[in-house]
Parts: C-alpha cells; structure tokens; sequence
C-alpha cells in the first residue's frame, strides 16, 4: 500500500506521475485531481507563502499533449475502479471526485497552447463521466488574463461549466511586492479580474497569512475591501474564498510567517458580506 493521502500533503509526484496529481483538498472536501503545467517549477510571481521547492522565475514549458492525455485517461480509469483510494488509504468519506484543478508548481495560464489544454483535459474527464458532476477549476493568480489566448482558454474553461479561482492577496503596491513578488500593479490585476468574470464564472482566493505577527494590517485590509468593491461593481463576481497556511512554505521568508487568526479572518469575511459578496473561510 502507498502512504495515505492526507490534506496536508499536496506533493505533485504522489502518483508517480508528470502532470497528474492527486490531492485531498481541505477546499474541496474530497479527492482534488491536480493537473500540473509547470513541471519546471518555474512562475511569473513568488509568492513567500509557496510550497514548490526550488522555485524559479519563468513560464510553464511545452506541452506534451499525448502523455497528458494517457496519464489522465489512466489516472481516472484507477479512481473510477477504486483501485486508486485502495493504494492510498482513502477514507470511504473522500472517495469522491471534486474537482479536477488546473494549478500545480506556478502559473499554469503561461503554458503554450492553453485553450488546447484545457478543451483536452475538458473532453477527457467528460468522456470519463467525470464532467459535468464535479467541478473544473482553474486556480491562477491572474496576470496574463488580458491576454487573448488566455482569454480563449477561460471560454472554453466555461464551455464545460468550469470556473476560475483568481489570485488576490494584496491591494498595496507594497503588499504585492512582498506577498506575490508581483510587479503588476493592483489596477491591471482588478482588469484581469473583470476580463476574467466576463469569460467564465470567477471566484476570488485570498490567502491571509501574519507577517512578522503584525497580524492583518489595517492598511492592507482597507485597500483589499476597497478593491474588491470595485471589482464587484464592475465585473460579475459574487463569492471571495479566504485562507490561510495550511503547510510550511518552502521560500526564504518562511520563518517570518504565521496562520491569520481565525477570528481575524471570520471578522473580514464579514466586511467581505457587508459588501455583498458571498464569502467562505478555509483554515
């Protein structure tokens, strides 16, 4: 028997693998299918809270489209049997398909031929019987949104009833920086958010994490809601999804972070409300 999955243990080459990824996802509430572009490791943005090891500054590299295609095929004809919970000791409670998640080590939208990816991976879990019951996610932290072949990869995300969970972590040029190490200003990201909403059904993620036990800065909680605000006036969102660590970061800034509070983090979903979102609380 392998080792037991745990919601704990997101490693990309659990299944032995190069671009499939089976994850127990406290999000989810059961079996995640990951599917991982960046198997160089390498993304636009360097987020300090980040479980790749060995992360580097690039884009996803080519695809190989015939070994995706077997190992999904082949994956999901394991879970379908149940020969895959077997092996690792799923609990009878997760052995269900909640997602299958486009996400993995950086950001999977810088991929060559990223529609291609996502119809293939679409037909794939469709023709399994997979699609439409559980859910088609693509998580992103957003900065290539304005481009069209990612905008061509959303819509057909969206022809299979999938939505996208889009990174926002900070509203301050200096949060951005810090957090994400993103050079992107918070306006081209509210851009990237409204263009996105307007492809496909698109979800907030805010991941919350204390920074040298500062807690949640007023500051950036102020700007994070003022952001947000606006995003919802101009685009069609409706739900923010907060969280916080779950597992240590692997990145040099490790030691200066901590879990928000959770009563922190209940107190801004309720500001989140006020303004008339829908918001949840992952800790």
């Amino acid at each position: 028997m392998s080792s037991p999955l745990t919601v704990t243990d997101h490693s990309r080459d659990s299944a032995g693998l190069t671009y499939v990824y089976p994850v127990l996802s406290r999000r989810a509430g059961g079996l995640s299918i990951g599917i991982n572009f960046n198997t160089n490791n390498a993304c636009n943005w360097q987020c300090i809270y980040c479980q790749v090891p060995d992360l580097t500054l690039g884009a996803a590299p080519e695809l190989d489209f015939g070994l995706l295609e077997a190992e999904l095929r082949g994956f999901l004809a394991q879970v379908q049997s149940g020969d895959f919970y077997r092996r690792f000791a799923v609990p009878e409670a997760q052995r269900v398909i909640k997602d299958i998640a486009i996400s993995g080590n950086g950001e999977p939208t810088s991929v060559p031929r990223f529609a291609d990816a996502v119809e293939l991976i679409g037909d794939i879990a469709t023709s399994a019987g997979v699609l439409p019951g559980s859910r088609y996610v693509l998580i992103t932290n957003g900065s290539l949104v304005h481009q069209p072949k990612v905008q061509e990869g959303l819509k057909m995300l969206n022809r299979f009833g999938g939505e996208v969970w889009f990174k926002l972590d900070s509203a301050t040029a200096e949060g951005r920086r810090l957090i994400n190490k993103a050079g992107q200003s918070i306006d081209a990201s509210l851009n990237n958010l409204i263009l996105a909403s307007g492809c496909c059904r698109t979800k907030v993620q805010v991941c919350l994490v204390d920074i040298d036990g500062q807690g949640f800065v007023e500051q950036e909680r102020r700007a994070l809601l003022d952001a947000l605000a606006i995003a919802k006036q101009k685009g069609d969102l409706r739900e923010v999804m907060l969280y916080t660590l779950a597992r240590p970061s692997l990145q040099p800034e490790a030691g200066r972070l901590g879990k928000m509070p959770e009563p922190v983090m209940r107190a801004f979903a309720d500001d989140l409300r006020q303004l008339g979102f829908e918001a949840s609380v992952s800790l």
